[in-house]
């Protein structure tokens, strides 16, 4: 688990603290000195999987307000840099930040143009970070805190002068509208409370009437000076810092500004480094001001850390899934053995209630091959339905025609037709499986029919019967002998007229057809 620790760099030293939990702690001081270049590599290779951050106090800082042209994107920011590299042509830790644009017809932005101008300061420690591969989040500066802290305490004064000590020195802040706009460091050379409150008198009018010449703000303007300092020390203050027409001053207790904040480490004294510390750990500034190049290990930390941290959600998602894959088949085995337990009853009860019927007289392999054979004839089983069906109608325009019986077989094989040739015969199929049914009939035409017309007749009925494509019709007996050896005597119309003339036909039906 990566811990964030920060360092808190002033014009001599440099000192590191740890930030766990809410709870500030020191862990060591480093004089810009060999030796305490040295200690702060070994500090360095002891805290390898710690998050650093810089908050810088120095003196050697520049602050300038610049208007631009209304622009976006990649314009905006190469015509910033170019400002920067104007203003501050060898500083190597520059930032900017928006003032807000301008309510005029064009538009401007008002940009604050910031730097850390002493380089010789930052190398040594920005050296042995980069050197060490630890992670730097960013390089901030004391003053850009100072609207963190008004935000946090709920003041809103469009322009107020925020004064704080630390280190030995004293920090002058303007703020306008929430916004810093100027702030300088001075030395505080008397450290005892009369000191610190007479310095804060002298340095608060020093700075009001530096901006009144500057023409930040009006001659006659008021303004509120607020002072961070720790409750032994107000009666000091308020002897030493007497209200003016236009400066009053309020006077902040810095234990109680920290409860606000909801810090757990509080002031022992006026010092602010641990109160702004605090603040950079809780609500860090959006401006910092090093460079992508200084910050590169902390960009690799931060996709090493969005890697891990989707690894972990999907193989938290993987082990959520696995979980329920388990539960599903904990429930599928106790549903199995469920079945399984119903299952063994269902077939005791069976052979339980199988004991209670007479033996069979046969085996039950031979009982199922018969229910077989018997399954397979149903299956083959026909119906003289359809042929009946066709001869009905047939009979249907034979009003002369009287059936006398049909005889209908099944089952049978269609033996080799005896016209065919050789070849053909031998093309043939042996034999198919057939229906046949014998048509016994006669003829009745009345006494004025002749034999013609008894044979025209018959030859309908024929003719009907092999319409249909799937019969064969083999005429058995005619109602005449007209074979060609025979002679037709007219004669025998009259014989004929007392007696039916019967015929008979055969129809096959080949099965499946």
């Amino acid at each position: 688990m990566h811990v964030r620790r920060l360092l808190y760099l002033s014009a001599h030293q440099l000192t590191a603290f740890k930030w766990q939990s809410g709870v500030l702690s020191e862990e060591g001081s480093f004089d810009a000195t060999e030796a305490g270049k040295l200690g702060f590599a070994n500090y360095l290779a002891g805290n390898r999987k710690s998050i650093f951050s810089i908050l810088a106090n120095v003196s050697d800082e520049g602050f300038h307000i610049e208007t631009i042209p209304f622009l976006r994107g990649a314009d905006r920011t190469a015509i910033v840099r170019r400002k920067l590299g104007q203003l501050f042509f060898s500083a190597a830790l520059t930032t900017s930040m928006s003032l807000g644009h301008q309510k005029s017809r064009r538009k401007d932005e008002r940009v604050m143009l910031a730097a850390l101008t002493n380089n010789e300061v930052f190398a040594p420690w920005l050296t042995a970070l980069a050197s060490a591969e630890s992670p730097l989040a960013g390089v901030y500066s004391l003053p850009l805190l100072g609207p963190v802290l008004l935000r946090k305490l709920g003041i809103t004064d469009e322009r107020c002068l925020l004064l704080t000590i630390q280190d030995q020195s004293i920090r002058q802040s303007y703020l306008e509208k929430g916004e810093l706009f100027f702030s300088r460091l001075t030395p505080l050379h008397n450290s005892s409370i009369g000191g610190i409150a007479q310095t804060f008198a002298t340095e608060a009018r020093k700075l009001q009437q530096y901006l009144v010449s500057q023409r930040l703000i009006g001659r006659q303007q008021p303004i509120n000076a607020y002072l961070l300092a720790h409750a032994n020390t107000s009666k000091a203050l308020e002897s030493s810092c007497v209200d003016s027409d236009n400066l009053s001053f309020t006077i902040l207790d810095i234990e109680a500004c920290a409860q606000q904040c909801r810090f757990k480490t509080l002031p022992a004294d006026t010092r602010c480094e641990p109160l702004f510390l605090q603040l950079l750990a809780a609500d860090p500034p959006r401006t910092q001001f090093a460079s992508d190049a200084q910050r590169h290990d902390y960009h690799l930390w931060l996709i090493r850390s969005v890697l891990q941290g989707a690894g972990a959600v999907a193989l938290f998602g993987c082990l959520l899934w696995s979980g329920r894959q388990l539960y599903e088949a904990y429930q599928l085995n106790q549903e199995v053995e469920v079945i399984t337990a119903e299952t063994s009853l269902a077939r005791r009860r069976y052979e339980d209630i199988l004991k209670t019927f007479p033996p069979i007289p046969t085996s039950n392999e031979s009982l199922r091959r018969v229910i077989n054979r018997y399954v397979d004839l149903e299956k083959a089983s026909t119906s003289p339905a359809y042929l009946w069906s066709e001869i009905s109608r047939a009979l249907h325009d034979a009003p002369s025609i009287e059936l006398d019986g049909i005889e209908w077989k099944a089952g049978g094989t269609q033996p080799p037709r005896a016209p065919l040739g050789v070849e053909a015969q031998r093309n043939e199929p042996a034999g198919v499986e057939s229906e046949i049914a014998v048509v016994h009939g006669t003829l009745r035409l009345g006494a004025e029919s002749n034999p013609r017309q008894v044979l025209a007749a018959f030859k309908g009925l024929v003719d009907a019967l092999e319409l249909n494509p799937q019969l064969e019709v083999e005429v058995l007996q005619q109602p005449f002998d007209v074979e060609s050896g025979k002679p037709l005597k007219g004669g025998d119309a009259t014989v004929a007229d007392s007696q039916p003339r019967a015929f008979k036909v055969q129809i096959r039906r080949t099965r499946g057809s």
